[in-house]
């Protein structure tokens, strides 16, 4: 076994959009639609693998050289759908949080700054020509974002014990991750303040409008498979704490919001407190 499949696999979990091939241009449409036909397709932890590779030489590569030509498959009703990597894209988008994350001497021993400074630097010229660019996956370590459960119904719901191990995921049409979340923003504006619930699914919201209309958003719990305890993840309904809360404000019951924000607040909090045990 190499030194970078041995790596243990952070506990991330993941909000992708694949695309149909329909939506992007040549000569990007015909390279996805040659890759999905291949007999084999790299995994989630495959792309985890890889990316957690770089950070085992001296000095450590804070973002890849060039940018993955990798992507998700799925078939959706018969048409070919892709969610490209774009890993060199979000390690500069990570690269940017991780100030806020990390303490000042632990950043700079795992990141030197003259890395993070030359990574920074690199990002704004390629900003200047990619002013447009966007990442097909969003990612959050040690839980799943409560904005995110909006976006899915319980029905969709996908727990599935395979040969790569156990798998909870959601999966929905584009059309109605959109309809949710602006549904959902309208029961929290007439009923909350703002503040960060509402900042963050509005920022979702503008996130899905940047792909085309019959694509496919999924939820995948990744790597928090790995830390949850099996009967915990199969008895997990954080969606539908979510839905039935949101139904709650509607109906002004205040106390039935609380006991559902509640539940899933415990939740994840048990979740996020294992990130320090010993």
């Amino acid at each position: 076994m190499t030194l970078a499949s041995s790596v243990i696999v952070p506990y991330t979990a993941y909000l992708r959009v694949y695309e149909p091939l329909a939506a992007f241009p040549e000569p990007e449409r015909g390279h996805w639609a040659r890759y999905a036909k291949r007999e084999t397709l790299p995994s989630a932890q495959d792309e985890l693998r890889r990316s957690l590779a770089d950070l085992l030489p001296t000095p450590p590569v804070a973002v890849p050289v060039h940018e993955s030509g990798d992507a998700f498959v799925a078939v959706v009703d018969g048409v070919t759908c892709v969610c490209p990597w774009r890993t060199r894209l979000r390690g500069w988008q990570a690269l940017e949080g991780l100030t806020e994350q990390l303490p000042g001497l632990v950043l700079d021993a795992a990141l030197p700054p003259v890395v993070r400074r030359q990574a920074e630097a690199d990002y704004e010229r390629w900003r200047e020509r990619n002013p447009d660019a966007r990442p097909w996956i969003k990612t959050a370590t040690w839980h799943v974002p409560v904005r995110w459960f909006v976006l899915f119904a319980a029905e969709e719901r996908e727990y599935d014990k395979g040969d790569d191990g156990l798998v909870l995921r959601y999966r929905t049409p584009m059309v109605e991750a959109r309809r949710r979340v602006a549904r959902g923003l309208r029961t929290l504006k007439d009923s909350l303040e703002e503040g960060p619930l509402i900042d963050g699914l509005m920022e979702v919201g503008r996130w899905l409008e940047e792909f085309h209309p019959r694509s496919l958003v999924e939820l995948d719990y990744g790597g928090l498979v790995h830390v949850v305890p099996e009967a915990d993840l199969a008895d997990d309904r954080s969606v539908e704490d979510v839905a039935e809360g949101l139904a709650a404000l509607r109906e002004g019951d205040g106390a039935g919001a609380g006991a559902a924000y509640e539940r899933l607040t415990d939740r994840w909090s048990a979740v996020r407190d294992r990130q320090y045990a010993s």
